[in-house]
């Protein structure tokens, strides 16, 4: 399998200099890899949220991009630094659940532990493995180097307690997870999860607002008005037309959405 791509999600921001000494090291190691970042900005210590942007981006990468996913409150603790190897991709990085909406999404992988240091920076430091670790294996791996080489497979690994929506006889439960930078509300809600053919006959509760039906698009309703979509990764979201619904709503992670089917 060809490795033409790196691709790299953190929690880093661009103020420091994390990012680009990540890339400087990767590049030491194969000047020819290309390097694409997912985001940067991900909320630190965030694990669900960087799990879940990850989730959305993988599949539109081609086969053999291997993708390094840094979101590590827990780093140089007795966490395990790990290597996901799947049919198409490979993901390195922390096992802290940041890989968790990847074992459900994708039936067949392994696991390895990344226990060969011949693959790592030395000395490895005890705060900042991306640099010292995940950096340097997914460039040997972009190189061609086996993973087999570099750590050896294990049953024991962290999924994500990702929440699942809880579904009644006409009522789905679920919660916001995401906030874009639209100030759109991503929710737990899918959707294959709406049963009724017509949606429009749907209502939608969010803290003491009622939305009836779903909108196709953020024009379909007046400018500042609510509204509640399928977004572009087959999420229910709550939105405002060229507004924010996080600021109208004050919303925020956790807030419960309900579903009410007809």
């Amino acid at each position: 399998m060809a490795h033409f791509f790196i691709s790299l999600l953190t929690d880093f921001g661009y103020r420091d200099h994390y990012v680009g000494v990540m890339k400087g090291v990767i590049f030491r190691i194969n000047p020819q890899v290309k390097i694409v970042d997912i985001s940067h900005q991900v909320t630190p210590h965030n694990i669900t949220e960087g799990a879940f942007l990850l989730y959305n981006v993988y599949s539109y990468f081609p086969p053999g991009t291997i993708f390094v996913a840094v979101v590590d409150p827990g780093v140089g603790s007795k966490r395990k630094p790990i290597l996901v190897k799947t049919e198409n991709f490979y993901f390195v990085g922390p096992d802290n659940g940041i890989f968790g909406l990847i074992y459900e999404e994708i039936k067949n992988f392994e696991v390895l532990e990344l226990n060969n240091p011949r693959f790592f920076l030395s000395p490895v430091s005890a705060t900042f493995q991306g640099r010292d670790i995940f950096a340097p294996v997914a460039a040997y791996l972009s190189s061609g180097v086996s993973p087999l080489e570099m750590g050896k497979a294990i049953k024991n690994f962290v999924r994500l307690p990702f929440t699942q929506p809880t579904f009644k006889k006409k009522e789905i439960q679920g919660k916001v997870i995401y906030i874009d930078g639209f100030g759109n509300l991503v929710t737990n809600i899918k959707a294959p999860d709406f049963i009724p053919s017509d949606k429009k006959q749907l209502k939608i509760k969010i803290g003491n607002k009622i939305i009836s039906g779903l909108a196709k698009n953020y024009q379909e309703v007046e400018k500042g008005s609510l509204l509640a979509l399928i977004g572009s990764s087959n999420f229910l979201e709550i939105a405002v037309s060229e507004g924010s619904a996080q600021k109208k709503l004050k919303g925020k992670v956790g807030d419960p959405v309900q579903v009410f089917l007809s």
